[in-house]
């Protein structure tokens, strides 16, 4: 409901309104809001948008603490790594599927 009120309200672009949302996802994760927002809101929180954020945040904070400055950057990616690998598997599969536009 929220990137549509931006899409409809705010007149952004899509790509505009998803990086809103991811970084609002890592920003509520980063001050701890997200999980009781989770529980407050239940399944309409944890939409892939803004659980991609959380996701990068949570993986980069626990792997932080194991592993410091490097568990950053490799805990982001290990939680996301499938997410991401299936976005560009599916979107090379469409594209050899289907024609295009652009």
């Amino acid at each position: 409901m929220i990137g549509q009120l931006m899409f409809d309200v705010l007149k952004l672009p899509p790509a505009q309104t998803l990086t809103i949302l991811v970084i609002s996802g890592a920003i509520l994760d980063g001050f701890g809001l997200y999980d009781p927002l989770i529980n407050f809101a239940g399944a309409g929180v944890t939409v892939p948008i803004t659980s991609f954020g959380n996701a990068l945040v949570h993986g980069a904070m626990a792997e932080a603490d194991k592993h410091g400055l490097i568990g950053v950057v490799t805990g982001m990616f290990e939680v996301t790594s499938a997410g991401i690998s299936a976005a560009i598997i599916f979107g090379v599969l469409g594209a050899l599927l289907f024609k295009p536009k652009g």
